[in-house]
């Protein structure tokens, strides 16, 4: 792990309600991402800065055993023109430590690493936490994906 800090940033995406209870955010996400892909929401965000895409995980119930939104998007210049059936929101930026996840996205690497992320001990501070699917992220099943957690500065 390697503690990072984060410009504040503006996304544009879609978005579900979900919780961890019941295995619930992996049905509810998967979904997301199928509806991400299948209706081609990538080429539909305007305004957007890169390709790169985030899945945010904000508006925390309270920790990770609660409720909070998952929105995939793409970071963007300005949240003026959001369209119909996305969500925008900016992000403050802060400490964060970085963590990568490295192997097949198709096994649940990434679902792998947050369980290890859940067990530890770390100061979280659940503003925002984030994936972010670059250009190491193409290969489905030899995949680095760069996840960042929203901690406590020093």
């Amino acid at each position: 792990m390697q503690k990072v800090k984060i410009e504040p940033f503006k996304v544009i995406g879609i978005k579900v309600r979900t919780t961890n209870a019941n295995g619930q955010a992996a049905t509810d996400i998967g979904q997301l991402w199928q509806r991400f892909m299948g209706e081609g929401i990538l080429a539909k965000i305007p305004n957007r800065l890169e390709d790169t895409v985030f899945s945010l995980y904000t508006n925390y119930e309270s920790d990770h055993t609660e409720a909070y939104d998952t929105i995939l998007g793409c970071k963007v210049d300005s949240l003026e023109n959001i369209p119909p059936g996305m969500v925008g929101q900016s992000f403050a930026g802060g400490s964060y430590q970085k963590i990568i996840a490295n192997g097949d996205l198709t096994k649940g690497v990434v679902y792998e690493v947050w369980l290890d992320i859940w067990s530890k001990d770390l100061d979280r501070t659940y503003t925002a936490d984030f994936e972010c699917y670059g250009a190491k992220a193409q290969n489905p099943t030899a995949a680095e994906v760069e996840i960042l957690v929203a901690v406590e500065e020093d």
